[in-house]
């Protein structure tokens, strides 16, 4: 009898110890799984650099390529505020061209519509090759690299060239993301939205530059301000119809909604409210808003104080070691944008595609604007297959230039 209990009692010891090295294992699966989805997401496909790479070419070669955007009796359409002003900041090229090629299709005007594409330094030429190629006529494009901003200067943008030199900032998004990782303390979900957090872009001028629409773009009144990785579906002229009611920033509210997981944001899943200061001036139960489809009041926004705020509270959280948040451009234009936003419909944008795998494509269909935030972006292989064809309806698979880089239809 006793060696029946001794032996029962060592096989419930030896099975626990099996059940919790077999869940540990799953654990470190799961976190490796995620760590090289993170790394997926971060890469540049094969495809597109080529399709950069050559659209540079192209422009060196081929006068075409470097004609005029928009041609020169065009010019004025760009500070004319009858028309509607689209502004779009990126350096992926097919990305661009899906954002302006869906606003387009799904536009009742499109001779109103003028977008301003803004790019880096480095992905100019090829920007400027595709869409001189690619003339989207009757709507009025330019592209303007951030070197040809004369306001863009040092003094101007103090705030970007220290969080581009910073260290702790370099060592946080380009170090090892595992070292000092308590795995045991945090859950897949947690460590996914860290390791998203950590995406090099947020420390791109391209990513900040909407804090600065306003001098950048000196002549306009009000301009819709759209992300790259956005699909429009409705036509989008009734948003410049919204009255804002004095604010700046007309968004969609992120904190209710039937998606629990996309439409739960409130400050305290952006800010460390351990912090002083940050549990002195911030509301953990204020709700959040989106980036990625913005109506901007330029003439409102000028009035204000947002730029000066944004940049002291980017600075603050520097000195802090980024104890107050985890970088990225959306927590300080939380805090800068306080008091100026003007909630509107939830229809008018559509949040998750990029990460929450489970969304409606019923929801999908019937919404204005779809974004793809989150690491699955479309143009990825880990994009969700369900998902997908949104985005790629609006890419020219014909073009010489994308079927010459391989980028097929999935």
């Amino acid at each position: 009898m006793n060696t029946y209990q001794f032996d029962a009692r060592t096989f419930a010891f030896l099975l626990k110890g099996m059940t919790e090295k077999f869940e540990r294992d799953l654990r470190e699966s799961n976190f490796a799984e995620l760590m090289n989805k993170h790394f997926a997401a971060s890469a540049i496909p094969k495809g597109l650099h080529c399709l950069s790479l050559r659209l540079t070419d192209e422009y060196s070669s081929n006068a075409h390529a470097r004609k005029q955007l928009p041609s020169p009796e065009l010019l004025p359409i760009l500070s004319d505020n009858s028309y509607h002003h689209f502004v779009l900041s990126t350096d992926n090229i097919l990305a661009a061209s899906v954002v302006v090629n869906s606003a387009i299709s799904a536009a009742s005007s499109p001779e109103k519509l003028v977008f301003h594409v803004i790019t880096d330094k480095k992905t100019y030429a090829g920007m400027h090759s595709w869409f001189a190629l690619n003339p989207v006529s009757p709507t009025v494009l330019e592209v303007k690299g951030l070197h040809q901003f004369d306001w863009l200067t040092r003094e101007n943008v103090p705030v970007l060239e220290a969080v581009e030199s910073h260290y702790g900032i370099r060592n946080y998004y380009h170090g090892n993301h595992l070292a000092g990782a308590n795995l045991s303390n945090i859950t897949p979900r947690v460590f996914a939205s860290k390791l998203q957090s950590r995406s090099p872009k947020y420390i791109s001028l391209l990513n900040h530059i909407r804090i600065y629409l306003p001098e950048l773009f000196p002549n306009l009144d009000k301009i819709v301000f759209l992300d790259d990785d956005v699909v429009v579906q409705r036509d989008l002229s009734p948003l410049w119809d919204i009255d804002l009611e004095g604010k700046v920033n007309g968004a969609v509210e992120t904190c209710k909604g039937e998606d629990e997981w996309v439409m739960s944001k409130r400050f305290r899943n952006y800010f460390n409210f351990s912090h002083p200061l940050i549990a002195k001036n911030l509301d953990p139960d204020e709700c959040a808003w989106a980036y990625g489809m913005n109506i901007f009041d330029l003439r409102a926004w000028r009035n204000t104080n947002i730029r000066d705020t944004y940049h002291t509270w980017v600075k603050e959280n520097l000195k802090s070691n980024l104890t107050m948040w985890k970088l990225g451009t959306l927590p300080p234009a939380l805090i800068a944008f306080k008091g100026h936003v003007h909630p509107i419909d939830p229809s008018w944008h559509l949040l998750g595609l990029g990460y929450q795998s489970e969304t409606s494509v019923k929801d999908v269909s019937k919404a204005a604007v779809i974004h793809y935030n989150g690491q699955s972006k479309p143009w990825l292989e880990i994009g969700f297959e369900h998902l997908r064809p949104f985005w790629t309806k609006h890419v020219n698979y014909s073009n010489d230039f994308v079927r010459n880089c391989h980028i097929l239809d999935s």
